[in-house]
């Protein structure tokens, strides 16, 4: 058919379309809104009839283009009620293109360029091609007045019209209600607008804003950049619109200028650009004088505002060129950066908004951060109420949103609240009650069920749904959300514009080059369709459907510079694989429900792997989410108890939607679970989700976030918790109203056993009305209160809440630390209802009674008013177990009123005064006032560490008796009461003194006695005597330490005056006081003047003195055993007892004439007395002068040298005194480094002497002298030189001194370098020592030292030598040589020392390598003039030598065999000979030749033999014996 035949078919088309739009004008004009979204309809056809507008408008669409034209073809035969005579014709015809009709041809070049894209478009005009003209002033004003008016006036164009768009209900466009906004970050002072009402929330972290607010801090130098976050859906882009529309209306009259850029539109910009170009090209133009009109802008930048949506979907990077400037053309988002960082257009005003994420570098450190949510329960409630036209529609609305808590998380989402109530608007009519929320349970089939009820007719096209779908996932894929009218098919593009699924705007690729866009409603939208493309498309199998449920976390600060546009599909792709979406999917996929299904079991197994991982906490989000949208019960089980037990999430922003998600999970868990959210931004009423969550055991919030919205939402959630027991909410902004909620709820939740209000600031009302809610809290252990703005008067009155309340243990207050500690009551529920009356009050009197309270208020500035009251408030209070004042402002006034209120306020353990600027002066006041405080232990003040500490005695020790005399000890430590055991009390003072000293300590032990330290207080000897008269008055002083002050020699000499006005003292400390020799001997006479001192402890080095009692004598005298005496005379009974006294004196210079001056002191001490001296050397003369005056001291029982250094000639010296004192015992020194010299009493008869002079080095010229010396003690008993360095030549001198020697016992000469020549010069000068009883040698073998001669080898560093001796002259003597190495050559020097022995009766050689010929040649040698001789010898040649062997070499012996005793086992031989007395000695000199004839055999002895009566051998293991006559 040639074309005037189609062009005449279709003039009966064209009039019935003309006629019927005619008849629905208000679609035609939707129509034309969504195709030409830039077009003004109002103005152009106000004064055309119906008919002609009709055509006007068909044209304008055949304008944009072909595929324009036939989506509107397809939009008429699917929308309206079309023929389908007609309907087919028109596709055909129209719809494909083939023929347009000539009416629409007629007047298309009428149309002027301008319409395309704005009403009041200009035709372009490039700006900045050509320098700046120079004009006058008032022509500039006048060029920027006429722009500005034309930019408010296309903006009133652009958003006046009120056609609603495509498909949406009539009420939308007033539907529009305010989000939640919220300060994040605000890096200036805020300053309200004016106008504004007193009491506005001011802009800090956390503060509710407004949209004034947006624009209202101070910022009159540098950017003013504003940041908006929010999520998908939140509505950021209609809020963008929003203030374009509120400023075209004249409510931001501050701004003179409004530009509004979407990045989506920006990315399709490739060309560089200026900012002029920006302004003008893609804006609006001006009519002319576009570079004055700039310049205007520039000169009044501080009036333009400049708005950015989408900073997150900004695709081009910036350039490496830096900041641009204003002649420099640059991309986009460089223009971008230089509006923020103020080097384009200073002054001006910067708002972008952004989903949460990692923002790019180009925004400045200091831009403000606004946080924006969604809708709370009354803005959902407005918006239901704004939607719904009639008011039965909003009534049944809004009961379904209000018995539905899934409905309610779904319409958080400003997104999802239209959806919803567009899907309730079509669900509720004919629906009974619950029935349209129970088909609405996931957002997955909201959007779902948003298709099938608007979908034309009830119809849904499969191929338009995959086609749309496939669409929306290759965007994503690309970064892609603007599409233009040849990316969408026609008949998809009328099918998304009868859903409303697409909304379109004209965009600008360049200047003069405009053209229509098309996105998605929302990106959630896309996301939906797209996941809708990977569950129905048969082209994605199944591991490419898999591999897109990957969970992308949402950490606000990391790498990734922007959010993914997928973020959302695994959601999408976990809700269709729920059951109920099968129907939907097996119809678009336009398969059977088996491979519907098929496809969902992937996504299932998927999700199945990720809920038994271990993620982070916005994975599990996001997890979250996913499970709770397949509705599978036993997958959400699976997450749950996988969860940790302890489940924390950080800086990352959730919404009300999140914690719906994770409540849905956690009530499939079996295990309680800690919930901790720190430092992330909350959504105001969040917490509503948590409503009913029994699995929630420790809930705890830290955000600057969080205000009064957030602790009211919170507060409705909190008495459903019934598992709770733990709440913190620390680090917000929150008031005294949103306390107050807090509170109320809190009064509901019994259960609770900690709760964290610190860092709130919070104010003194805040903080009573949270106290006041501890008795309906019984369970409760802890109340933090910590880092909130608390004044003295709130403090005052929170003690007295500690004190009256009985469930309180301990208030601990420290700087900004507050902290109640409770316990829970321990009557039962049984007992608390006996009677009402009687048993309550007696309960609760009991409870008093039995209650310990601890106090703690440090750093607290109180000050002595302060003091008063609170001493009014504790002594009408329970027993106090310890009260820390320390840190604040008492001064010595306030010091000494708590010590005075010490006795009466029944303290249990201590009570620290410590930094409260106690003087010197107030020391003896604090003395004074606890001089009679019978339970204080100790007490301990140290001026220098700011220490004031009293611990006081258990009631336990004190209720077990009264105590006549008790002994009270003072101590002033730097440890803290809590931590000191009970322990007896005392008292110290000590300070830095110039110049140091020696330290002086008087010590003693044991409860119930006071112990008084009074450490580095700077005391003078001035200060004496004040002191000791306040602790005279003390009734049970036990321990005194004055260490670390300044009383010198004359305070010494002061404090032993008045020391026995102080009584009985378990121990006084001097230490560090700078004391001299002097002094020590002035405190040497206290010995005899303090009958309770029994030891004296000084050292120079350390500075040390301490003297020390014995604390049995004087447990004794205060248990009551002796009467009360006189000070003084009550110690008559310590001189009836021998208790022993002891002097030490360390690291002294010790002179003679030092030592004569001490030992004068010593003899007006009583008895007995030990003496211990330490110093690093000791001359001869002071070691003579020494001992010449220790013979003088009777009661001397003990002298120790210790770690002193003798000279060489100190052993005669020692040696000596044996006969200079009688009374000496014993006398021990040690390598001339250690003395030791005991003492008899006088009393004791004289006894045996010791003498032990070892590693002293004494050598052979020692040997004579020391003897001789020696020589003069009556009873030697005991004589030790071993380990000196005698030599065979001093051993050699030595034994032949030994018949001068007194030694009756034993004499030891180990480890002095004797060899085998001393050996054998012993055994043959045996018959000289006729009191020798045993001599033993033994050295071992591997220690022998080699020696030039073979007879002078060394015994080794191992040997021992020993002799002993006996009272009777004509003992048997014995020798033991072991490993002394023989060799032959020593047999015959041997056998003749043994022949010389006449009293020799046994001899033993062990493993002295002495080898059978050798012992065959000994036993040969042997001449014994009469008796028994026993030969013993252990050698390893005996196990292995035989019988025969051995009974051969028996039968060398001369004399008779009696006994044979052989054991391989042991090594061991034994002989046993007897030599009778001979008429013929010289033929008894002859046997031994016999003996070793070669001639002779064994029958050559058989008449010797013969003349043996008993032979007995003992053979191996076994015995056997033998016998013969």
């Amino acid at each position: 058919m040639d074309p005037d035949s189609l062009q005449l078919g279709t003039e009966h088309l064209w009039n019935w379309l003309v006629r019927l739009l005619s008849k629905d004008s208000e679609w035609l004009n939707a129509k034309v809104k969504f195709f030409l979204p830039k077009m003004d309809l109002c103005s152009r056809d106000k004064a055309q009839d119906a008919t002609q507008g009709v055509i006007l408008q068909l044209r304008r669409l055949h304008a944009q283009g072909r595929a324009t034209w036939q989506a509107f073809i397809h939009c008429v035969c699917m929308e309206l009620d079309v023929p389908l005579d007609l309907e087919v014709p028109l596709l055909s015809t129209w719809g494909h293109g083939v023929v347009f009709p000539s009416q629409l041809e007629a007047g298309e070049e009428s149309q002027p360029a301008s319409q395309l894209q704005h009403g009041l478009k200009r035709p372009y005009q490039s700006s900045g091609s050509s320098p700046r003209p120079k004009q006058c002033k008032k022509q500039q004003l006048e060029l920027a007045q006429r722009y500005l008016k034309l930019l408010k006036t296309s903006t009133q164009q652009r958003y006046g019209s009120k056609i609603p768009g495509p498909g949406q209900p009539l009420a939308f466009h007033q539907a529009y209600i305010p989000p939640i906004l919220q300060w994040s970050r605000t890096p200036t002072p805020f300053r309200t607008q004016e106008g504004m009402a007193p009491g506005d929330p001011k802009a800090e972290d956390g503060a509710d804003v407004s949209i004034r607010d947006l624009f209202s801090t101070r910022a009159d130098k540098g950017p003013r950049v504003t940041v908006l976050l929010g999520k998908a859906g939140m509505g950021k882009t209609t809020l963008a619109h929003r203030l374009c529309q509120r400023w075209a209306d004249g409510q931001l009259d501050r701004f003179q200028a409004l530009f509004l850029f979407e990045f989506r539109q920006l990315n399709l910009i490739t060309r560089l650009l200026t900012l002029p170009q920006l302004l003008f090209d893609l804006y609006l133009s001006p009519e002319a004088g576009s570079d004055l009109v700039f310049q205007y802008l520039e000169e009044n930048a501080n009036g333009v505002l400049l708005i950015f949506d989408g900073l997150d979907q900004a695709l081009h990077p910036r350039s490496s060129r830096g900041q641009a400037g204003p002649e420099d053309p640059s991309p986009a988002l460089d223009l971008f950066s230089s509006l923020c960082r103020g080097t384009l257009l200073p002054g001006c005003w910067v708002l972008a908004t952004s989903r949460p994420g990692k923002l790019p570098d180009c925004l400045p450190t200091e831009a403000a951060t606004v946080h924006m949510w969604g809708f709370d329960r009354p803005r959902v409630e407005e918006y239901v109420g704004r939607f719904f036209p009639d008011q039965p529609g909003q009534e049944a609305a809004l009961a379904e949103l209000r018995g539905s808590r899934h409905l309610q998380s779904l319409c958080a989402v400003p997104a999802l609240c239209q959806v919803t109530c567009l899907c309730l608007l079509r669900l509720l009519p004919g629906s009974p009650p619950g029935q349209s929320a129970a088909l609405l349970p996931t957002v997955t089939q909201n959007y779902v069920q948003m298709l099938s009820t608007l979908g034309p007719r009830g119809y849904l096209p499969p191929e338009a749904l995959l086609e749309l779908s496939e669409v929306a996932l290759i965007g994503l894929q690309t970064g892609k959300v603007i599409f233009s009218v040849g990316d969408i098919r026609p008949p998809t593009m009328a099918f998304a514009a009868a859903l409303s699924l697409l909304t379109s705007f004209c965009i600008c690729t360049g200047p003069g080059h405009r053209d229509t866009g098309y996105a998605f409603t929302h990106l959630s939208l896309q996301e939906f369709f797209a996941a809708l493309y990977l569950m129905t498309s048969p082209k994605v199998d199944g591991n490419a459907l898999a591999s897109h449920i990957t969970l992308s976390s949402r950490w606000v600060l990391r790498t990734k510079a922007r959010p993914s546009l997928l973020d959302h599909l695994p959601t999408f792709l976990a809700g269709l694989a729920s059951r109920a979406c099968r129907p939907f999917l097996s119809l678009v996929a336009q398969r059977d429900e088996m491979w519907v299904s098929a496809r969902q079991a992937v996504v299932m197994q998927a999700l199945r792997k990720l809920a038994a991982r271990r993620l982070t906490g916005p994975k599990i989000v996001a997890l979250c989410h996913c499970v709770g949208e397949t509705q599978e019960p036993e997958l959400a089980s699976l997450m749950a108890q996988s969860l940790p037990c302890h489940l924390s999430f950080h800086n990352f922003p959730l919404t009300y939607a999140d914690l719906a998600a994770l409540t849905s999970i956690l009530v499939h868990r079996n295990a309680p679970i800690h919930l901790d959210f720190e430092g992330c931004p909350l959504e105001p009423h969040c917490p509503e989700a948590l409503v009913g969550c029994e699995q929630v055991e420790n809930l705890s919030f830290k955000s600057r976030k969080c205000g009064d919205a957030f602790a009211e939402a919170l507060s409705r959630s909190l008495p459903t918790m019934g598992s709770l027991k733990m709440l913190g909410l620390a680090g917000s902004k929150i008031t005294a109203r949103g306390i107050s909620h807090l509170v109320q709820a809190l009064r509901l939740c019994p259960q609770l056993e900690e709760v964290s209000f610190q860092d709130n600031q919070l104010k003194d009302w805040a903080v009573l009305n949270i106290v006041e809610v501890l008795p309906c809290l019984p369970q409760l252990q802890k109340l933090d209160l910590s880092r909130n703005n608390v004044s003295m008067s709130t403090l005052l009155r929170l003690t007295k809440v500690a004190v009256e309340c009985p469930t309180v243990r301990t208030l601990q207050v420290r700087g900004a630390d507050l902290i109640f500690l409770l316990s829970p009551p321990t009557k039962t529920a049984a007992e608390l209802q006996g009677a009402p009356d009687l048993q309550g009050n007696a309960g609760q009197r009991e409870e008093a009674q039995s209650r310990s309270l601890t106090l703690r208020l440090q750093q607290c500035e109180l000050r002595v008013h302060d003091a008063q009251e609170l001493i009014a408030q504790l002594q009408e209070g329970p027993r106090l177990d310890e009260v820390d004042l320390s840190g604040n402002q008492l001064d010595d006034e306030g010091c000494r009123l708590m010590a005075e209120a010490a006795s009466q306020l029944h303290i249990a353990r201590s009570l620290d005064l410590s930094n409260n600027g106690l003087s010197v002066d107030g020391v003896h006041c604090v003395l004074s006032a606890v001089s009679m405080c019978r339970t204080l232990a100790e007490l301990h003040i140290s001026l220098l560490h700011k220490t004031v500490v009293f611990t006081f005695a258990p009631e336990q020790e004190e209720q077990k008796g009264s105590w006549d005399r008790t002994v009270l000890p003072v101590s002033l430590t730097c440890q803290m009461p809590s931590e000191l055991p009970p322990r007896p009390a005392a008292i110290s003072l000590s300070a830095c003194m110039p110049g140091g000293g020696g330290r002086c300590c008087l010590c003693s032990e044991g409860p119930p006695f006071l112990l008084c330290r009074l450490t580095h207080c700077g005391l003078q000897a001035k200060h004496l005597e004040q002191l000791c008269r306040a602790l005279r008055g003390s009734c049970h002083l036990g321990q005194l330490d004055f260490s670390c002050n300044a009383l010198g020699d004359e305070g010494v000499a002061q404090l032993a005056q008045l020391l026995p006005g102080l009584g009985a003292l378990q121990s006084l400390d001097l230490s560090e006081n700078g004391l001299s020799l002097d002094a020590v001997f002035m405190l040497t006479l206290c010995f005899s003047t303090l009958p309770w001192l029994l030891h004296l402890d000084i050292s120079s080095d350390s500075q040390r003195v301490v003297l020390r009692g014995d604390r049995r004598g004087r447990d004794r005298l205060a248990g009551g055993s002796l009467p009360d005496f006189p000070a003084g005379a009550q110690f008559s009974a310590f001189q009836q007892r021998c208790v022993p006294r002891s002097l030490c004196l360390r690291q002294c210079q010790l002179e003679p004439l030092s030592l004569a001056g001490l030992c004068e002191t010593l003899k007006k001490c009583p008895g007995p007395l030990e003496v211990k001296l330490s110093c690093e050397v000791l001359s001869d003369q002071s070691l003579e002068t020494l001992l010449h005056h220790l013979a003088r001291l009777p009661q001397l029982s003990l002298l120790q040298l210790s770690q002193t250094r003798l000279s060489p000639k100190s052993p005669l010296l020692l040696a000596d005194f044996f006969s200079l004192c009688p009374r000496v015992q014993k006398v021990d020194l040690r390598s001339l480094c250690h003395v030791t010299l005991h003492f008899r009493s006088s009393e004791e008869r004289e006894g045996k002497c010791c003498g032990r002079f070892t590693g002293c080095g004494l050598s052979q010229e020692h040997v004579e002298p020391l003897c001789w010396l020696l020589s003069k003690c009556e009873d030697l008993n005991e004589l030790d030189l071993s380990a000196n360095m005698l030599g065979d030549d001093g051993l050699r001198c030595l034994l032949e001194c030994l018949p001068q020697l007194p030694v009756s016992g034993s004499l030891d000469l180990s480890h002095n370098s004797i060899s085998l020549e001393s050996v054998l010069g012993l055994v043959k000068i045996l018959p000289s020592c006729p009191r020798v009883q045993e001599a033993s040698v033994k050295a071992l073998e591997s220690g022998l030292l080699a020696s030039p001669h073979p007879s002078l080898h060394s015994l080794g560093s191992e040997q021992s030598f020993w002799i002993h001796f006996s009272r009777q002259e004509e003992a048997r003597k014995t020798l033991r040589l072991s490993q002394c190495n023989f060799g032959p050559e020593h047999v015959s020097r041997l056998a003749t020392g043994l022949n010389q022995a006449l009293k020799l009766t046994a001899l033993t050689l062990t493993r002295c390598c002495l080898g059978l010929e050798q012992l065959t040649r000994l036993l040969s040698l042997l001449r014994w003039p009469v008796g028994l001789f026993s030969l013993r010898v252990e050698e390893p040649w005996v196990g292995t030598a035989g019988v025969l062997t051995l009974l051969e070499v028996c039968t060398q012996a001369s004399g008779n065999i009696t006994e044979i005793s052989i054991s391989e086992t042991q090594q061991q031989f034994s002989l046993q000979l007897e030599f009778p007395c001979q008429e013929n000695p010289e033929a008894m000199a002859l046997s031994p030749a016999c003996v070793h004839s070669e001639d002779q055999t064994i029958a050559g002895y058989q008449p010797q033999l013969t003349s043996l009566g008993w032979l007995t051998v003992t053979l191996g293991p076994t015995t056997t014996f033998l016998s013969g006559s």
